[in-house]
Protein backbone atom coordinates (compact mmCIF):
# COMPACT_ATOMS: atom_id res chain seq x y z
CA UNK A 1 0.00 0.00 0.00
CA UNK A 2 1.63 3.40 -1.16
CA UNK A 3 2.12 6.43 1.71
CA UNK A 4 -1.08 8.65 1.38
CA UNK A 5 0.02 11.74 -0.11
CA UNK A 6 0.80 14.79 2.16
CA UNK A 7 -1.66 17.74 1.78
CA UNK A 8 0.09 21.22 0.37
CA UNK A 9 -0.27 24.53 0.62
CA UNK A 10 -0.65 24.42 -3.32
CA UNK A 11 -3.88 21.92 -2.20
CA UNK A 12 -5.72 24.19 -0.25
CA UNK A 13 -4.78 27.26 -2.94
CA UNK A 14 -6.13 24.55 -5.63
CA UNK A 15 -9.25 23.90 -3.81
CA UNK A 16 -10.32 27.71 -3.06
CA UNK A 17 -9.01 28.63 -6.58
CA UNK A 18 -6.55 31.43 -4.85
CA UNK A 19 -3.05 31.55 -4.95
CA UNK A 20 -0.58 29.70 -2.79
CA UNK A 21 0.94 33.03 -1.56
CA UNK A 22 -2.60 34.04 0.06
CA UNK A 23 -2.59 30.59 1.66
CA UNK A 24 0.77 31.32 2.82
CA UNK A 25 -0.31 34.71 4.67
CA UNK A 26 -3.72 33.02 5.85
CA UNK A 27 -2.06 30.44 7.47
CA UNK A 28 0.45 32.32 9.17
CA UNK A 29 -2.29 35.47 10.20
CA UNK A 30 -0.19 38.10 7.93
CA UNK A 31 -1.89 41.09 6.67
CA UNK A 32 -2.70 40.52 2.73
CA UNK A 33 -5.86 38.84 3.13
CA UNK A 34 -9.15 39.67 4.16
CA UNK A 35 -10.89 37.70 7.70
CA UNK A 36 -13.25 36.03 5.32
CA UNK A 37 -10.92 34.53 3.29
CA UNK A 38 -8.56 33.29 6.32
CA UNK A 39 -11.15 31.85 7.67
CA UNK A 40 -12.17 29.94 4.67
CA UNK A 41 -8.45 28.81 4.46
CA UNK A 42 -8.06 27.86 8.03
CA UNK A 43 -11.13 25.69 7.55
CA UNK A 44 -10.48 24.33 4.35
CA UNK A 45 -6.69 23.22 6.16
CA UNK A 46 -8.47 21.63 8.75
CA UNK A 47 -10.96 20.06 6.36
CA UNK A 48 -7.60 18.06 3.99
CA UNK A 49 -5.90 17.47 7.07
CA UNK A 50 -3.08 20.11 6.10
CA UNK A 51 0.49 20.59 8.54
CA UNK A 52 -0.64 21.10 12.01
CA UNK A 53 -3.87 19.82 11.30
CA UNK A 54 -3.16 16.35 9.64
CA UNK A 55 -4.47 12.79 12.01
CA UNK A 56 -1.70 12.04 14.55
CA UNK A 57 -1.23 8.06 15.08
CA UNK A 58 -0.79 8.57 18.42
CA UNK A 59 -4.65 9.37 18.71
CA UNK A 60 -3.73 12.53 21.37
CA UNK A 61 -6.57 14.67 21.00
CA UNK A 62 -6.01 18.71 21.80
CA UNK A 63 -8.68 21.22 23.54
CA UNK A 64 -7.58 24.70 23.35
CA UNK A 65 -8.27 26.92 26.37
CA UNK A 66 -8.19 30.32 25.63
CA UNK A 67 -7.59 32.58 28.18
CA UNK A 68 -7.35 36.74 28.41
CA UNK A 69 -3.73 36.78 29.66
CA UNK A 70 -4.66 39.50 32.23
CA UNK A 71 -6.37 36.83 34.00
CA UNK A 72 -2.90 34.44 33.88
CA UNK A 73 -0.97 37.73 34.91
CA UNK A 74 -2.31 37.82 38.46
CA UNK A 75 -0.91 35.21 40.27
CA UNK A 76 -0.35 36.92 43.60
CA UNK A 77 -3.95 37.94 43.96
CA UNK A 78 -6.40 35.62 45.43
CA UNK A 79 -9.34 36.72 43.45
CA UNK A 80 -7.56 35.38 40.08
CA UNK A 81 -6.50 32.26 41.86
CA UNK A 82 -10.02 31.66 41.24
CA UNK A 83 -9.68 31.72 37.84
CA UNK A 84 -6.42 30.28 38.19
CA UNK A 85 -8.06 26.98 39.63
CA UNK A 86 -10.62 26.90 36.98
CA UNK A 87 -8.21 26.79 34.26
CA UNK A 88 -6.26 24.24 35.82
CA UNK A 89 -9.19 22.52 36.81
CA UNK A 90 -10.11 22.41 33.00
CA UNK A 91 -6.83 20.47 32.17
CA UNK A 92 -7.22 17.88 34.75
CA UNK A 93 -11.39 17.45 33.90
CA UNK A 94 -9.48 17.38 30.34
CA UNK A 95 -7.31 14.52 31.29
CA UNK A 96 -10.23 12.22 33.24
CA UNK A 97 -11.37 11.95 29.62
CA UNK A 98 -7.80 10.99 27.91
CA UNK A 99 -7.20 14.46 26.07
CA UNK A 100 -4.81 17.23 26.08
CA UNK A 101 -6.07 20.95 27.24
CA UNK A 102 -4.06 23.35 25.65
CA UNK A 103 -3.66 26.28 28.19
CA UNK A 104 -3.62 28.83 25.53
CA UNK A 105 -2.80 32.75 26.39
CA UNK A 106 -4.61 35.69 24.73
CA UNK A 107 -3.24 39.13 24.95
CA UNK A 108 -5.00 42.40 24.31
CA UNK A 109 -3.22 43.18 21.54
CA UNK A 110 -4.36 39.83 19.60
CA UNK A 111 -8.01 40.20 21.03
CA UNK A 112 -7.87 44.23 19.71
CA UNK A 113 -7.38 43.14 16.43
CA UNK A 114 -8.69 39.22 16.43
CA UNK A 115 -6.12 37.55 15.73
CA UNK A 116 -5.79 33.63 16.63
CA UNK A 117 -2.95 32.56 18.99
CA UNK A 118 -0.50 30.13 17.24
CA UNK A 119 -1.43 26.68 18.76
CA UNK A 120 -4.62 27.46 16.49
CA UNK A 121 -2.09 26.98 13.41
CA UNK A 122 0.22 24.71 15.16
CA UNK A 123 -1.03 21.62 16.63
CA UNK A 124 -4.38 20.13 15.92
CA UNK A 125 -7.52 20.51 18.14
CA UNK A 126 -11.06 19.21 18.89
CA UNK A 127 -12.50 22.24 19.60
CA UNK A 128 -11.94 25.53 21.83
CA UNK A 129 -13.12 26.08 25.71
CA UNK A 130 -12.93 30.27 25.66
CA UNK A 131 -12.69 31.10 29.42
CA UNK A 132 -13.64 34.36 30.88
CA UNK A 133 -14.76 38.17 29.25
CA UNK A 134 -13.04 39.02 25.93
CA UNK A 135 -14.38 41.39 23.56
CA UNK A 136 -17.95 40.75 21.94
CA UNK A 137 -16.63 40.77 18.86
CA UNK A 138 -13.32 38.16 19.77
CA UNK A 139 -15.55 35.74 20.90
CA UNK A 140 -17.28 36.24 17.77
CA UNK A 141 -14.20 35.80 15.80
CA UNK A 142 -13.47 32.31 17.84
CA UNK A 143 -17.18 31.41 17.02
CA UNK A 144 -16.75 31.51 13.01
CA UNK A 145 -14.25 28.65 12.82
CA UNK A 146 -17.16 26.38 13.05
CA UNK A 147 -15.47 24.31 15.39
CA UNK A 148 -17.10 22.93 18.49
CA UNK A 149 -16.84 26.00 21.02
CA UNK A 150 -18.08 26.11 24.72
CA UNK A 151 -17.96 29.21 26.49
CA UNK A 152 -17.05 29.05 30.35
CA UNK A 153 -17.87 31.74 33.44
CA UNK A 154 -19.44 33.56 30.84
CA UNK A 155 -21.66 34.22 28.01
CA UNK A 156 -23.44 37.09 25.16
CA UNK A 157 -26.72 37.25 24.91
CA UNK A 158 -26.57 38.01 21.19
CA UNK A 159 -24.01 34.74 20.41
CA UNK A 160 -25.63 31.47 20.40
CA UNK A 161 -23.49 29.20 21.55
CA UNK A 162 -23.34 26.61 24.20
CA UNK A 163 -21.57 27.56 27.61
CA UNK A 164 -21.22 26.34 31.37
CA UNK A 165 -21.81 28.88 34.31
CA UNK A 166 -22.21 29.04 37.62
CA UNK A 167 -26.27 29.37 38.59
CA UNK A 168 -25.92 32.46 39.21
CA UNK A 169 -29.49 33.41 39.80
CA UNK A 170 -30.58 30.70 41.97
CA UNK A 171 -27.42 31.36 43.91
CA UNK A 172 -27.56 35.05 44.25
CA UNK A 173 -31.55 34.51 45.55
CA UNK A 174 -30.02 31.74 47.85
CA UNK A 175 -27.57 34.26 49.57
CA UNK A 176 -29.91 36.77 49.74
CA UNK A 177 -32.73 34.96 51.28
CA UNK A 178 -30.24 33.77 53.81
CA UNK A 179 -30.02 37.70 54.83
CA UNK A 180 -33.93 38.04 55.17
CA UNK A 181 -33.88 34.98 57.22
CA UNK A 182 -31.46 36.71 59.33
CA UNK A 183 -33.91 39.41 60.23
CA UNK A 184 -32.37 41.89 57.77
CA UNK A 185 -35.33 44.02 55.49
CA UNK A 186 -33.12 46.86 54.14
CA UNK A 187 -30.73 45.04 52.12
CA UNK A 188 -28.01 47.32 49.41
CA UNK A 189 -25.79 44.98 46.60
CA UNK A 190 -22.85 45.74 44.93
CA UNK A 191 -22.11 44.44 41.59
CA UNK A 192 -20.85 45.31 38.19
CA UNK A 193 -23.73 44.45 35.75
CA UNK A 194 -22.76 45.93 33.00
CA UNK A 195 -19.18 44.52 32.98
CA UNK A 196 -20.39 40.56 33.02
CA UNK A 197 -23.77 38.30 32.43
CA UNK A 198 -22.59 36.61 36.00
CA UNK A 199 -23.07 39.90 37.82
CA UNK A 200 -25.92 40.87 35.68
CA UNK A 201 -27.59 37.15 36.67
CA UNK A 202 -27.10 38.06 40.34
CA UNK A 203 -28.43 41.21 40.43
CA UNK A 204 -31.58 39.33 39.37
CA UNK A 205 -31.26 36.92 42.52
CA UNK A 206 -31.04 39.55 44.55
CA UNK A 207 -33.99 41.56 43.15
CA UNK A 208 -36.48 37.92 42.86
CA UNK A 209 -34.89 37.58 46.54
CA UNK A 210 -36.35 41.00 47.63
CA UNK A 211 -39.14 41.07 46.09
CA UNK A 212 -40.49 37.54 46.36
CA UNK A 213 -40.79 38.88 50.24
CA UNK A 214 -42.32 41.98 49.82
CA UNK A 215 -38.96 44.04 50.02
CA UNK A 216 -38.39 47.63 48.95
CA UNK A 217 -35.19 48.15 46.87
CA UNK A 218 -33.12 51.27 47.73
CA UNK A 219 -31.48 52.60 44.53
CA UNK A 220 -29.36 54.71 46.71
CA UNK A 221 -28.33 51.86 48.49
CA UNK A 222 -27.56 49.96 45.10
CA UNK A 223 -24.01 50.05 42.90
CA UNK A 224 -24.79 48.36 39.61
CA UNK A 225 -22.39 50.04 37.28
CA UNK A 226 -18.58 50.28 36.94
CA UNK A 227 -15.77 51.35 34.79
CA UNK A 228 -13.65 48.80 34.94
CA UNK A 229 -12.16 46.22 37.60
CA UNK A 230 -9.05 48.13 38.09
CA UNK A 231 -11.79 50.94 39.87
CA UNK A 232 -13.32 48.86 42.21
CA UNK A 233 -12.23 50.38 45.55
CA UNK A 234 -12.62 53.32 44.34
CA UNK A 235 -15.94 53.15 42.84
CA UNK A 236 -17.08 51.64 46.20
CA UNK A 237 -15.53 54.25 48.49
CA UNK A 238 -17.28 57.40 46.48
CA UNK A 239 -20.55 54.90 46.74
CA UNK A 240 -20.25 54.72 50.53
CA UNK A 241 -19.57 58.29 51.28
CA UNK A 242 -22.40 58.93 49.05
CA UNK A 243 -25.17 56.81 51.82
CA UNK A 244 -27.45 59.30 53.26
CA UNK A 245 -29.00 56.23 55.06
CA UNK A 246 -26.80 52.80 55.51
CA UNK A 247 -28.37 49.27 54.82
CA UNK A 248 -28.13 46.97 57.47
CA UNK A 249 -26.40 44.31 55.18
CA UNK A 250 -25.25 44.07 51.37
CA UNK A 251 -24.77 41.10 49.03
CA UNK A 252 -21.93 41.64 47.06
CA UNK A 253 -21.46 40.03 43.66
CA UNK A 254 -18.28 38.30 43.97
CA UNK A 255 -16.03 38.19 47.61
CA UNK A 256 -13.42 40.14 46.15
CA UNK A 257 -15.98 43.44 46.36
CA UNK A 258 -17.53 41.93 50.02
CA UNK A 259 -13.96 41.77 51.43
CA UNK A 260 -12.94 45.22 50.05
CA UNK A 261 -16.37 46.52 51.21
CA UNK A 262 -15.31 45.30 54.90
CA UNK A 263 -12.43 47.09 54.98
CA UNK A 264 -13.92 50.21 53.64
CA UNK A 265 -16.79 49.78 56.56
CA UNK A 266 -13.96 49.73 59.27
CA UNK A 267 -12.54 53.10 57.64
CA UNK A 268 -16.08 54.30 58.20
CA UNK A 269 -16.53 53.21 61.43
CA UNK A 270 -19.22 51.02 60.64
CA UNK A 271 -18.96 47.79 62.87
CA UNK A 272 -18.80 44.27 60.53
CA UNK A 273 -20.70 42.60 61.07
CA UNK A 274 -22.64 44.26 63.98
CA UNK A 275 -23.54 47.57 61.90
CA UNK A 276 -23.52 46.06 58.84
CA UNK A 277 -23.76 42.25 57.35
CA UNK A 278 -22.42 41.09 54.42
CA UNK A 279 -22.73 38.04 51.65
CA UNK A 280 -20.65 37.28 48.50
CA UNK A 281 -20.58 34.46 45.94
CA UNK A 282 -17.54 32.94 44.84
CA UNK A 283 -16.29 30.85 48.11
CA UNK A 284 -12.44 32.78 47.76
CA UNK A 285 -9.38 32.41 50.30
CA UNK A 286 -9.92 35.97 51.56
CA UNK A 287 -9.96 36.63 55.51
CA UNK A 288 -10.93 40.40 56.26
CA UNK A 289 -8.38 42.00 59.50
CA UNK A 290 -10.27 40.84 62.16
CA UNK A 291 -10.12 37.15 60.80
CA UNK A 292 -13.76 36.83 59.34
CA UNK A 293 -14.90 35.06 56.81
CA UNK A 294 -17.68 35.86 54.90
CA UNK A 295 -20.97 34.38 54.07
CA UNK A 296 -20.73 33.02 50.33
CA UNK A 297 -21.65 30.89 47.67
CA UNK A 298 -19.25 28.26 46.75
CA UNK A 299 -18.78 27.79 42.83
CA UNK A 300 -18.58 24.33 42.35
CA UNK A 301 -15.53 24.57 39.91
CA UNK A 302 -14.73 20.63 39.56
CA UNK A 303 -17.95 20.27 38.62
CA UNK A 304 -17.92 23.01 36.34
CA UNK A 305 -14.99 21.83 34.71
CA UNK A 306 -16.36 18.35 34.14
CA UNK A 307 -18.91 20.11 32.60
CA UNK A 308 -17.81 21.89 30.28
CA UNK A 309 -15.75 19.11 28.81
CA UNK A 310 -18.47 17.12 28.81
CA UNK A 311 -20.54 19.75 26.90
CA UNK A 312 -17.93 20.16 23.79
CA UNK A 313 -17.28 16.45 23.10
CA UNK A 314 -21.08 16.02 22.85
CA UNK A 315 -22.73 16.59 19.65
CA UNK A 316 -24.02 19.80 21.29
CA UNK A 317 -20.23 21.32 21.03
CA UNK A 318 -20.98 21.92 17.60
CA UNK A 319 -24.29 23.58 18.04
CA UNK A 320 -24.79 27.19 16.74
CA UNK A 321 -27.77 27.69 19.63
CA UNK A 322 -28.15 29.09 23.10
CA UNK A 323 -27.04 26.22 25.67
CA UNK A 324 -26.80 26.84 29.16
CA UNK A 325 -25.49 24.71 31.30
CA UNK A 326 -26.02 25.87 34.78
CA UNK A 327 -23.96 24.26 37.82
CA UNK A 328 -25.83 25.55 41.26
CA UNK A 329 -23.48 26.27 44.00
CA UNK A 330 -23.54 26.22 47.47
CA UNK A 331 -24.65 28.12 50.23
CA UNK A 332 -21.16 28.31 53.05
CA UNK A 333 -22.70 30.15 56.09
CA UNK A 334 -19.81 32.28 58.01
CA UNK A 335 -19.74 34.46 60.88
CA UNK A 336 -20.03 38.05 58.18
CA UNK A 337 -23.90 38.19 59.02
CA UNK A 338 -25.39 39.00 62.64
CA UNK A 339 -28.94 38.20 63.05
CA UNK A 340 -31.45 41.02 63.47
CA UNK A 341 -34.37 41.83 65.78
Amino acid sequence: MGRKKKVSMQDIADRLQISKNAVSLALMNKKGVSEEMRRRVHETARELGYGPYAHHESGQANILVLVPERIMSYQDNDHFQFFHDMIWGLERSARKKGLNAVITPLDREMEAARLLPGPFTDIPYRGVILFGIVDRAYAERIWELDTPLVLMDSYYHDLPCPAVTSDNIEGAYTAVSHLIEAGHRDIGFIGPTNLSTSHEERWFGFERAMKQQGLMIREAACLTTSKGYDYTAAEIAQFLDGLEEWPTAFFCGNDRIAYLLAGLLKERNQRFPEDVSIAGFDDLPYVNSEGLHVTTMRVEKERMCDAAISLLLSDLGRSREKIHWQVPPTLVVRESVARRG
